[in-house]
């Protein structure tokens, strides 16, 4: 591990980063470029204190969920990723592992699209990055632990602040789409060992997911209208695309409604400031 070039990187880095790339407000009296440290911990789900260790080179070594969840925070491509595994003493993640950076190029596109609730998921569902809309439909992704921040355990372990389907038949559907992707994903990334110990998770913890589990059956992320019970605005019914990045294998996922309908009203409320409105990070 080299601590000192690992602190001057990962300063440099948190001075490149601008609050508005990563959904956090700018406020009139910064007094420092790019991150502070605390937002570099928020989006991390890292202390303030452990941060600081790491741009002071000093503390115990990262470990490479560290690594991933920092470069993640503050928006490195994949050289400058694998660089920072290196300095802290690991290997960079290798081939025919699942992606879990995301490339600078879908930020620019989660900022273009402000007016619609975006999420970004990896192969197996880790929601890796989102818009504040997004998280004003979906809830503060960020309060849950870094490794619940999956949609799939969400499903069948978890709790989420609201939930997508909103009677038997689409529930059904939905519980067979997220065990589909697994297994898609498990195809494409046999050697994957966060992707196994996610599944035998599941399987142990879900009598539901284990039964359509050995069923078999493998699918993509598809889109589908999905149905949402939100906590303030009641079920709403949304259009969900799904964008695939077939080079890392991460989906997009965009939600809409038909213009001048109940739902593209309840989505004006999430945007309009208030309550309702919870900012997202990313």
């Amino acid at each position: 591990m080299n601590r000192a070039e690992l602190a001057d990187v990962l300063r440099t880095a948190r001075a490149r980063v601008r609050p508005q790339d990563v959904g956090l407000p700018a406020g009139p009296r910064r007094q420092v470029p790019g991150l502070r440290r605390e937002e570099v911990a928020t989006l991390a789900d890292l202390s303030v204190d452990y941060v600081v260790r790491l741009e002071q080179g000093r503390g115990p070594r990262p470990s490479s969920q560290v690594i991933a969840a920092l470069a993640r925070a503050l928006r490195l491509d994949d050289d400058d990723r694998d660089q920072l595994f290196r300095l802290a003493g690991h290997e960079p993640p290798p081939a025919g592992r699942i992606a879990m950076s995301v490339g600078p190029s879908v930020f620019r596109l989660l900022d273009r699209m402000a007016g619609l609730p975006v999420l970004v998921l990896s192969a197996k569902g880790d929601v890796l990055a989102w818009n504040p809309l997004g998280a004003a439909l979906q809830g503060d992704m960020s309060a849950w632990p870094r490794q619940r921040r999956n949609l799939v355990w969400q499903r069948f372990l978890g709790s989420s602040r609201c939930q997508v389907a909103a009677n038997a038949d689409e529930e059904d559907a939905a519980a067979r789409a997220s065990v589909g992707t697994l297994r898609a994903a498990r195809a494409r990334y046999p050697g994957d060992h966060d992707l196994a110990r996610l599944i035998a998770e599941l399987r142990a913890g879900s009598r539901r997911f284990d039964e359509l589990w050995r069923e078999g059956r493998s699918a993509p992320w598809r889109a589908a209208t999905k149905s949402i019970r939100h906590p303030d605005l009641g079920t709403i019914t949304l259009d969900c695309d799904t964008l695939l990045l077939p080079d890392t294998s991460q989906t997009v996922l965009v939600y809409s409604a038909e213009p001048g309908s109940p739902e593209a009203t309840a989505l004006d409320m999430l945007r309009a400031p208030g309550p309702l409105a919870h900012s997202g990070h990313r």
